[in-house]
């Protein structure tokens, strides 16, 4: 029988940087605080000046020949990397696929519920998956919930465009919103009060509840 691997309780191995001591090339191309050329000085030479500057020698080019080395202050040096590296990590948005679930029969308190996650999810940069389940005999009334999810577009639209129209897959009728690129990161607009006397557009209703298959959606005027 192998004998049993014993656990490795060494501490893992830190890459560290190659500054000052630690830099072992006789000779180096030296480039100043200031980016003056310091030229090809040796190794001890370079520390010095480093040291007399209160600064640090830090390998900048390892492949040069020689290898290139600047006087800098690498405290300083490392801080303001890793908060270039944070801000370029937060300006690269990863999009992702939200999901709003809902019933055809849905309140009119619940779609504005829905609507605002919309919002949100589309005015952070993300797509939204829009799905009407449907339970039971509900399977029957896929049109009505065709048109809850084209009424979910038309109030979306100033944040969000059609990326799927409604489908229907399995007991599930769904449709996908992308976020607009003028709309991305802004909050949305308010709507505008209507001018004249025109008449608005008529919209189907959502459904107040029930049994399913009793009472269809009416249109509003």
């Amino acid at each position: 029988m192998p004998p049993r691997p014993r656990f490795d309780r060494r501490a893992p191995v830190r890459e560290l940087p190659n500054i000052n001591e630690r830099i072992s090339y006789p000779n180096l191309r030296v480039v100043d605080a200031d980016g003056s050329q310091l030229g090809v000085i040796t190794r001890e030479a370079a520390l010095e000046v480093a040291k007399d500057r209160e600064l640090d020698l830090v390998l900048v080019s390892e492949k040069a020949d020689p290898p290139v080395c600047r006087i800098m202050d690498y405290g300083k040096y490392k801080f303001e990397q890793e908060k270039k590296a944070k801000e370029a990590k937060k300006k690269s948005h990863q999009t992702e696929v939200k999901e709003v679930k809902m019933r055809y029969k849905i309140d009119s308190h619940d779609y504005q519920v829905r609507i605002g996650q919309a919002q949100r999810f589309l005015r952070d940069g993300d797509k939204v998956k829009c799905t009407v389940i449907f339970r039971g005999r509900e399977i029957q009334h896929t049109a009505l919930a065709e048109v809850l999810l084209m009424r979910m577009a038309r109030d979306l639209e100033e944040n969000a465009e059609i990326q799927q129209p409604p489908k229907r897959e399995g007991r599930n009728m769904i449709m996908f919103l992308s976020p607009r690129k003028a709309a991305a990161g802004k909050p949305a607009a308010s709507p505008k009060p209507s001018e004249g006397r025109s008449r608005p557009t008529p919209e189907p209703a959502i459904a107040s509840g029930g049994v399913a298959g009793e009472q269809p959606v009416r249109a509003t005027v």
